[in-house]
């Protein structure tokens, strides 16, 4: 399991810049992304409630999603869809609400929910939101990544390794 790209923008766009490195802030987020802050970053939330605490911190995606995705006929890489780390190797959307995942030598994020697939992912590439969603009968799956909070700060670059910690109950993660 480890960060295979780490990316990061300071303005509200759907795809972010690859980076060497980027910067966990505990309790902050990326330092200089724009979804970073101890209040909610995202366009719409933030005009909802402002001063609702900030949950989406970070955004995750495994890269293994690319692959699935090409084989769709979408073209995917790291950044691509907003994320600030890609990752390989780590089921990220079968992990409970509350699991640590330390990255690199003294990150740890907390993930707090499942990204939802917005209207822009198909602005990004047509049809690519209906692929992000799974239905079965009584239950909907969405694929687009997980969120946290930076519970301790740190530099995450490709390469650097992430460990689980399990919270003691396992409560799925819930879409935001």
């Amino acid at each position: 399991m480890k960060v295979i790209a780490v990316n990061c923008d300071g303005t509200h766009r759907f795809s972010k810049s690859t980076r060497l490195s980027i910067r966990l802030v505990a309790g902050h987020g990326i330092e200089g992304d724009a979804h970073a802050g101890r209040f909610i970053q995202h366009r719409y939330q933030a005009r909802q409630t402002p001063k609702a605490p900030n949950n989406r911190q970070v955004h995750l995606i495994q890269s293994e999603l690319f692959d699935e995705m090409k084989h769709l006929g979408f073209m995917i890489g790291p950044g691509d869809l907003g994320e600030n780390i890609t990752t390989r190797g780590l089921d990220l959307i079968g992990l409970p609400l509350g699991t640590h995942l330390h990255i690199g030598r003294t990150a740890v994020v907390e993930l707090t929910g499942l990204r939802t697939p917005c209207a822009y992912i198909d602005k990004f590439q047509k049809g690519l939101k209906r692929a992000m969603i799974v239905r079965t009968p009584g239950d909907i799956k969405f694929r687009a990544g997980v969120l946290g909070v930076v519970k301790s700060g740190g530099d995450v670059a490709a390469d650097d390794a992430i460990s689980i910690e399990m919270p003691l109950q396992r409560t799925p993660l819930p879409a935001i």
